[in-house]
This record gives C-alpha cells, sequence and structure tokens, in this order.
C-alpha cells in the first residue's frame, strides 16, 4: 500500500507551486469591440495584420482623448472591403476614419497572379472612398507600407508597393483625402523596426507606427 502512495503524493507535490501560481493574463485582442467613452470622439481604424499590430498601442496614446476602434478582422484586399465595408461601418457616428488596402492586393496568389491588379485595385478603392465620404468623418488613407527585400512569402515584389501607393495616391487626391505616409517612415527604418524577411513589424516597430498613426489622427480632431 505504502508503495503505491509514494507516486501518487509525488506527483501532489510537484503540482503544488504550479496550484499557487497566479494564472498569467491574457493577452488583449485588438480586434475585440470596446465600449466607448461618453463625450470623446469616435475613430475608425480599418486596415490588414499591419494596422491590427498598432492598434492597442494607437488606443493607448490615444487614451482619454479618443475611442479608437477598429474592423473586427482583417481587412484584406479591396475585394474584401467591398463587401464588408457596410458592416464594419456600421449605424453609429464616425469622427475619423484612418484606412488602409493594399498588401493583400498586391501579393501573388499560387495560381501565379496578383490576388488585385493595380487597375481593378484602383477602381476598388474608388468605389470605398465613395462609400466611406458618406459616413461624413474626416478620412485618412493610410499607405502601404515596405515589402522588404527577399523571398517574403506569400510572394510580394517591393515595388510593387510604389505603384500601387501611386494608384491610391491618385484616389485620394480625386476625393481630396489626406495621405498618411507611413510608407516613407518605415522605409529608411526597416532594419530596425521590421521582422526579418517579413512584411510585418516588431512589436517595437508597430508601437512606432502606432506613434505615427495616433499624430496623424490627433491632428485630425483638433
Amino acid at each position: 500500500m505504502k508503495t503505491k502512495l509514494i507516486p501518487l503524493l509525488f506527483m501532489t507535490l510537484l503540482a503544488l507551486p504550479a496550484l499557487g501560481q497566479a494564472p498569467k493574463a491574457k493577452r488583449p485582442n485588438p480586434l475585440a469591440p470596446i465600449s466607448d467613452a461618453p463625450g470623446r470622439p469616435r475613430v475608425l481604424l480599418i486596415g490588414d495584420s499591419i494596422s491590427i499590430g498598432y492598434t492597442l498601442a494607437t488606443r493607448e496614446l490615444l487614451k482619454g482623448k479618443a475611442n479608437v476602434h477598429r474592423i473586427p478582422a482583417n481587412g484584406g484586399p479591396t475585394t474584401r472591403g467591398l463587401v464588408q465595408i457596410d458592416s464594419w461601418i456600421g449605424d453609429g457616428k464616425w469622427d475619423v476614419i484612418h484606412f488602409n488596402w493594399g498588401l493583400h492586393d498586391l501579393k501573388f496568389m499560387p495560381h501565379g497572379k496578383r490576388q488585385v491588379t493595380p487597375a481593378a485595385y484602383e477602381k476598388n478603392l474608388d468605389s470605398l472612398v465613395r462609400r466611406l465620404k458618406q459616413t461624413g468623418a474626416i478620412l485618412i488613407w493610410r499607405n502601404t507600407t515596405p515589402v522588404p527585400e527577399g523571398k517574403v512569402g506569400p510572394l510580394r515584389i517591393p515595388a510593387d508597393v510604389v505603384g500601387y501607393n501611386t494608384a491610391a495616391r491618385r484616389v485620394m487626391q480625386k476625393y481630396d483625402v489626406p495621405i498618411h505616409d507611413l510608407y516613407s517612415f518605415a522605409l529608411p527604418r526597416l532594419q530596425k523596426i521590421q521582422r526579418p524577411v517579413n512584411v510585418h513589424f516588431t512589436p517595437e516597430g508597430s508601437a512606432a507606427l502606432a506613434g505615427e498613426v495616433a499624430r496623424v489622427i490627433l491632428d485630425a480632431l483638433e
């Protein structure tokens, strides 16, 4: 009997330290909805995983100054935006909408073609901007951040970013939408703020982008 109890006692002792440990705090989910603080302007962030990366830091930087919401998903390419834009905007009033599409549009799919051609991208953006302008919000277009050199998967070509950003610029100029040039901010800092051979940014890099996003939003609200 004693022999059988020893292994059981040993396992119990091993479990004791774990029982005394405090549970790890859950990492905040940037896609989760938030409740508005009364009397503060409402901001909506639209974008892909790059914007997901800077959502929480932007929200913290604008704490007490604005209610910073974001769409509850990766914004993907403009084709997804066209399908989802009405549900993303909802029925509430927005004071500022900071938005981007691009990295998913210009990526190559398994069949060897871009997900959205430059011409279709420009046409889609035109439709999306017209819809966003109906909200009456201040619009801020955030251009697409750089693609690094190397074998980035899914395949993206660094020079394509310039072409897609140029197409987007034509649309924004047509509708008098200011451009937040995050591409030019990030490009000379890529070695420090972007993950190696990856379109995504390090936590420090996302924080740096958030500082820029918060700055332009605050300027728009003043």
